[in-house]
């Protein structure tokens, strides 16, 4: 539901297009009713906009790009990669106990990769099963989604020509009738400043003659 109600009284099928002066007053009327800032102030009937609500991660992300800051930590990537084995120190020896911790850290890693290297195999193994037939599905949605629209859209076209010729057809059947309307009105306006403008002479008269007569009695 639109916020202001607005009803043009026009007949654009019988009125004439209106001058350029004519045009010109009328943009100067409305301009003179409009206050100075409303170019940049909303309407007061218009909503304020809500304040957006972000968490503190995403208010952290858009002061982050405010600030035209660069993109820092995120998905380390590097526990996906496979990890080197521990290195040996040439200061132990080669018959010292290796380090039993570097080494379980490492076989962790070992195992990270190795799971992430499994589920993109798999993944890749399904795409390629299925992506293609996943791909023709979604574009049949798309497909079926923009014939509707596009069979909404001539409707509503086609309603609009209907009101359109509807209009003009009522317009240009009343074109006689208001035509006749306008010239009564017109010969009832004139006939009625021709009785005012008789009226002025006959009262002009009156005081005339009474001026003439007070003369007459006081001589």
């Amino acid at each position: 539901m639109p916020l202001i109600n607005e009803s043009h009284d026009s007949l654009p099928y019988i009125d004439a297009e209106p001058s350029a002066q004519a045009r010109a007053n009328a943009q100067k009327l409305i301009a003179s009713e409009l206050p100075a800032d409303y170019s940049s102030t909303t309407h007061p009937l218009i909503p304020a906009f809500p304040e957006p609500q972000f968490s503190p991660l995403m208010q952290q992300e858009v002061d982050r790009k405010a600030a035209g800051l660069p993109l820092t930590g995120g998905i380390d990537l590097s526990r996906y990669e496979a990890p080197e084995p521990p290195t040996r120190s040439s200061e132990a020896g080669p018959n010292a106990t290796p380090n039993l911790d570097e080494w379980r850290q490492a076989l962790q890693k070992a195992y990270t990769a190795s799971s992430h290297l499994s589920m993109r195999r798999d993944n890749l193994t399904l795409l390629e099963e299925n992506g293609k037939n996943a791909w023709l599905i979604g574009n049949s949605q798309l497909e079926d989604v923009l014939r509707g629209l596009e069979k909404e859209l001539a409707e509503t076209k086609e309603a609009a020509e209907t009101v359109n010729k509807q209009r003009k057809t009522a317009q240009e059947s009343s074109k006689g009738e208001l035509a006749g309307l306008e010239e009564t009105w017109k010969r009832g306006v004139g006939a009625i400043l021709d009785v005012e403008l008789a009226s002025e002479n006959l009262r002009m008269q009156i005081l005339e003659q009474r001026r003439q007569l007070a003369q007459q009695h006081a001589r």
